[in-house]
Protein backbone atom coordinates (compact mmCIF):
# COMPACT_ATOMS: atom_id res chain seq x y z
CA UNK A 1 0.00 0.00 0.00
CA UNK A 2 1.45 3.43 -0.92
CA UNK A 3 2.65 5.69 1.88
CA UNK A 4 0.23 8.57 2.29
CA UNK A 5 2.84 10.66 4.10
CA UNK A 6 6.49 10.87 3.10
CA UNK A 7 9.08 12.31 5.44
CA UNK A 8 12.35 13.96 4.49
CA UNK A 9 15.33 14.81 6.66
CA UNK A 10 17.05 18.15 6.45
CA UNK A 11 19.02 18.78 3.27
CA UNK A 12 22.57 19.33 4.51
CA UNK A 13 24.14 19.44 1.04
CA UNK A 14 22.00 21.88 -0.93
CA UNK A 15 18.75 23.81 -1.09
CA UNK A 16 15.10 22.79 -0.94
CA UNK A 17 12.42 24.49 -3.02
CA UNK A 18 8.66 24.11 -3.32
CA UNK A 19 6.88 24.80 -6.61
CA UNK A 20 3.25 25.53 -7.41
CA UNK A 21 0.97 23.51 -9.68
CA UNK A 22 2.83 22.31 -12.80
CA UNK A 23 -0.02 21.15 -15.09
CA UNK A 24 2.09 19.70 -17.88
CA UNK A 25 4.37 22.73 -18.36
CA UNK A 26 7.71 21.08 -17.71
CA UNK A 27 9.80 23.08 -20.17
CA UNK A 28 8.68 26.32 -18.53
CA UNK A 29 9.42 24.81 -15.12
CA UNK A 30 12.92 23.82 -16.23
CA UNK A 31 13.51 27.39 -17.40
CA UNK A 32 12.47 28.63 -13.95
CA UNK A 33 14.83 26.15 -12.28
CA UNK A 34 17.67 27.25 -14.55
CA UNK A 35 16.93 30.82 -13.55
CA UNK A 36 17.66 30.12 -9.88
CA UNK A 37 20.70 27.96 -10.58
CA UNK A 38 19.00 24.78 -9.38
CA UNK A 39 21.64 22.07 -8.89
CA UNK A 40 20.11 18.59 -9.29
CA UNK A 41 23.15 17.03 -7.65
CA UNK A 42 22.34 18.57 -4.25
CA UNK A 43 19.09 20.57 -4.46
CA UNK A 44 15.59 19.14 -4.08
CA UNK A 45 12.26 20.24 -5.54
CA UNK A 46 9.01 19.59 -3.67
CA UNK A 47 5.87 19.88 -5.78
CA UNK A 48 2.42 20.73 -4.38
CA UNK A 49 0.99 18.43 -7.04
CA UNK A 50 -1.13 18.69 -10.18
CA UNK A 51 1.63 17.46 -12.45
CA UNK A 52 -0.75 16.98 -15.37
CA UNK A 53 -3.81 18.31 -17.24
CA UNK A 54 -4.24 21.66 -19.00
CA UNK A 55 -0.66 22.03 -20.25
CA UNK A 56 0.96 20.69 -23.46
CA UNK A 57 3.58 18.38 -21.94
CA UNK A 58 1.63 15.95 -19.76
CA UNK A 59 3.40 13.13 -21.60
CA UNK A 60 6.62 14.22 -19.85
CA UNK A 61 5.24 13.58 -16.36
CA UNK A 62 6.69 10.08 -15.92
CA UNK A 63 10.08 11.28 -17.14
CA UNK A 64 10.02 13.97 -14.45
CA UNK A 65 8.79 11.57 -11.78
CA UNK A 66 11.91 9.52 -12.43
CA UNK A 67 14.13 12.44 -11.41
CA UNK A 68 15.52 11.60 -7.94
CA UNK A 69 15.36 15.22 -6.80
CA UNK A 70 11.63 15.77 -7.54
CA UNK A 71 9.19 14.95 -4.74
CA UNK A 72 5.49 15.69 -5.43
CA UNK A 73 2.36 15.25 -3.36
CA UNK A 74 -0.82 14.13 -5.08
CA UNK A 75 -3.04 16.88 -6.44
CA UNK A 76 -6.68 16.56 -7.42
CA UNK A 77 -5.70 16.36 -11.11
CA UNK A 78 -3.16 13.64 -10.35
CA UNK A 79 -5.93 11.82 -8.51
CA UNK A 80 -8.00 11.73 -11.71
CA UNK A 81 -5.19 9.61 -13.17
CA UNK A 82 -5.24 7.33 -10.13
CA UNK A 83 -9.00 6.82 -10.61
CA UNK A 84 -9.07 6.87 -14.42
CA UNK A 85 -11.16 3.73 -14.63
CA UNK A 86 -13.84 4.99 -12.22
CA UNK A 87 -13.76 8.82 -12.14
CA UNK A 88 -16.35 11.10 -13.76
CA UNK A 89 -14.80 11.36 -17.22
CA UNK A 90 -16.81 14.37 -18.35
CA UNK A 91 -15.63 16.47 -15.43
CA UNK A 92 -12.04 15.43 -16.05
CA UNK A 93 -12.25 16.34 -19.73
CA UNK A 94 -13.60 19.79 -18.88
CA UNK A 95 -10.59 20.25 -16.61
CA UNK A 96 -7.91 19.26 -19.11
CA UNK A 97 -7.85 15.47 -19.06
CA UNK A 98 -8.10 14.95 -22.81
CA UNK A 99 -4.39 14.08 -23.11
CA UNK A 100 -4.98 10.89 -21.11
CA UNK A 101 -7.51 9.55 -23.61
CA UNK A 102 -4.88 9.70 -26.36
CA UNK A 103 -2.75 7.13 -24.51
CA UNK A 104 -3.09 3.43 -25.19
CA UNK A 105 -4.38 1.16 -22.43
CA UNK A 106 -0.91 0.04 -21.31
CA UNK A 107 0.29 3.65 -21.07
CA UNK A 108 -2.80 4.64 -19.09
CA UNK A 109 -2.24 1.79 -16.67
CA UNK A 110 1.42 2.76 -16.18
CA UNK A 111 0.49 6.35 -15.38
CA UNK A 112 -2.04 5.12 -12.83
CA UNK A 113 0.46 2.79 -11.18
CA UNK A 114 3.03 5.53 -10.73
CA UNK A 115 0.59 8.25 -9.71
CA UNK A 116 -0.92 6.01 -7.05
CA UNK A 117 2.49 6.05 -5.38
CA UNK A 118 2.29 9.81 -4.84
CA UNK A 119 1.74 10.69 -1.18
CA UNK A 120 -1.07 12.92 0.02
CA UNK A 121 1.30 14.82 2.30
CA UNK A 122 5.00 15.49 2.77
CA UNK A 123 6.76 16.69 5.89
CA UNK A 124 10.25 18.09 5.71
CA UNK A 125 12.79 19.12 8.32
CA UNK A 126 14.44 22.50 7.81
CA UNK A 127 16.86 24.52 9.92
CA UNK A 128 13.94 26.50 11.35
CA UNK A 129 11.46 23.68 11.89
CA UNK A 130 9.03 21.27 10.28
CA UNK A 131 7.38 22.18 6.97
CA UNK A 132 4.28 20.39 5.71
CA UNK A 133 3.18 20.15 2.07
CA UNK A 134 -0.24 19.16 0.73
CA UNK A 135 -1.97 20.11 -2.49
CA UNK A 136 -4.91 22.14 -1.22
CA UNK A 137 -5.25 22.38 2.57
CA UNK A 138 -4.71 20.80 5.97
CA UNK A 139 -8.26 19.82 6.99
CA UNK A 140 -7.63 19.77 10.75
CA UNK A 141 -6.43 22.37 13.27
CA UNK A 142 -3.07 20.63 13.70
CA UNK A 143 -0.65 18.76 11.49
CA UNK A 144 -0.45 15.96 14.06
CA UNK A 145 -4.16 15.25 13.68
CA UNK A 146 -3.88 15.27 9.91
CA UNK A 147 -1.00 12.79 10.07
CA UNK A 148 -2.97 10.57 12.45
CA UNK A 149 -6.05 10.61 10.20
CA UNK A 150 -3.97 9.65 7.17
CA UNK A 151 -1.98 6.92 8.87
CA UNK A 152 -4.53 5.40 11.24
CA UNK A 153 -8.01 6.19 9.90
CA UNK A 154 -11.08 4.98 11.75
CA UNK A 155 -12.63 3.78 8.49
CA UNK A 156 -11.78 3.77 4.80
CA UNK A 157 -14.73 6.09 4.20
CA UNK A 158 -13.25 8.64 6.61
CA UNK A 159 -9.82 8.26 5.00
CA UNK A 160 -11.33 9.06 1.61
CA UNK A 161 -12.90 12.24 3.03
CA UNK A 162 -9.60 13.35 4.57
CA UNK A 163 -7.64 12.67 1.38
CA UNK A 164 -10.19 14.58 -0.68
CA UNK A 165 -9.99 17.54 1.70
CA UNK A 166 -6.20 17.59 1.37
CA UNK A 167 -6.49 17.58 -2.43
CA UNK A 168 -9.61 19.69 -3.06
CA UNK A 169 -10.48 22.04 -0.19
CA UNK A 170 -10.42 25.82 -0.64
CA UNK A 171 -12.17 26.58 2.65
CA UNK A 172 -9.16 28.25 4.28
CA UNK A 173 -8.43 30.69 1.48
CA UNK A 174 -12.10 31.39 0.72
CA UNK A 175 -12.75 32.19 4.40
CA UNK A 176 -9.46 34.12 4.70
CA UNK A 177 -8.67 31.92 7.69
CA UNK A 178 -5.43 33.11 9.30
CA UNK A 179 -5.43 30.62 12.19
CA UNK A 180 -2.55 28.66 10.66
CA UNK A 181 -1.18 25.28 11.69
CA UNK A 182 0.47 25.71 15.11
CA UNK A 183 2.63 22.58 15.10
CA UNK A 184 4.35 23.45 11.81
CA UNK A 185 6.81 26.13 10.85
CA UNK A 186 4.75 26.46 7.66
CA UNK A 187 2.32 24.59 5.45
CA UNK A 188 2.88 25.01 1.69
CA UNK A 189 -0.06 24.47 -0.67
CA UNK A 190 -1.18 25.13 -4.24
CA UNK A 191 -4.54 24.40 -5.93
CA UNK A 192 -5.97 27.94 -5.88
CA UNK A 193 -4.76 30.08 -8.83
CA UNK A 194 -3.27 33.39 -7.64
CA UNK A 195 -1.43 36.33 -9.17
CA UNK A 196 1.10 36.34 -6.32
CA UNK A 197 1.73 33.99 -3.38
CA UNK A 198 -0.62 34.45 -0.42
CA UNK A 199 0.14 33.84 3.25
CA UNK A 200 -2.67 33.07 5.71
CA UNK A 201 -1.17 32.59 9.15
CA UNK A 202 1.69 30.22 8.36
CA UNK A 203 -0.06 28.64 5.36
CA UNK A 204 1.68 29.67 2.13
CA UNK A 205 -0.28 29.43 -1.16
CA UNK A 206 2.05 29.25 -4.17
CA UNK A 207 0.02 28.38 -7.29
CA UNK A 208 0.87 31.47 -9.34
CA UNK A 209 -0.43 29.84 -12.53
CA UNK A 210 2.90 28.97 -14.13
CA UNK A 211 0.82 26.80 -16.43
CA UNK A 212 -0.73 29.87 -18.07
CA UNK A 213 1.09 32.15 -20.50
CA UNK A 214 0.60 35.14 -18.20
CA UNK A 215 1.57 33.26 -15.04
CA UNK A 216 4.87 32.18 -13.53
CA UNK A 217 6.20 29.40 -11.33
CA UNK A 218 6.82 30.35 -7.74
CA UNK A 219 9.91 28.54 -6.47
CA UNK A 220 9.82 28.97 -2.70
CA UNK A 221 13.14 28.44 -0.90
CA UNK A 222 11.98 26.45 2.11
CA UNK A 223 14.85 27.64 4.29
CA UNK A 224 13.78 31.27 3.85
CA UNK A 225 10.21 30.63 4.99
CA UNK A 226 10.65 32.26 8.42
CA UNK A 227 11.58 35.57 6.79
CA UNK A 228 8.74 35.28 4.26
CA UNK A 229 6.16 34.60 6.97
CA UNK A 230 7.44 37.33 9.28
CA UNK A 231 7.32 39.80 6.38
CA UNK A 232 3.61 38.98 6.14
CA UNK A 233 3.18 40.05 9.76
CA UNK A 234 3.00 36.58 11.29
CA UNK A 235 5.12 35.61 14.27
CA UNK A 236 7.18 32.52 13.58
CA UNK A 237 7.18 30.09 16.46
CA UNK A 238 10.48 29.26 18.07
Amino acid sequence: MPELIKRFAKNTAGRDFAVGDIHGCFTKLQQALDGIGFDPAVDRLFSVGDLVDRGPECDMALEWLAKPWLHPVRGNHDDYVCRYDSCELGNWLINGGGWFLSLNSDEQAEYAVQFRELPIAIELETDAGLVGIVHADCPFPTWAQTVAELTEPETQKRLKLVKNSCMWSRTRIEMVDTSGIPDLLALVVGHTPLRTPAILGNVVHIDTVGWRDEGYFTLMDLNTLPAVIEAAGVTVRG
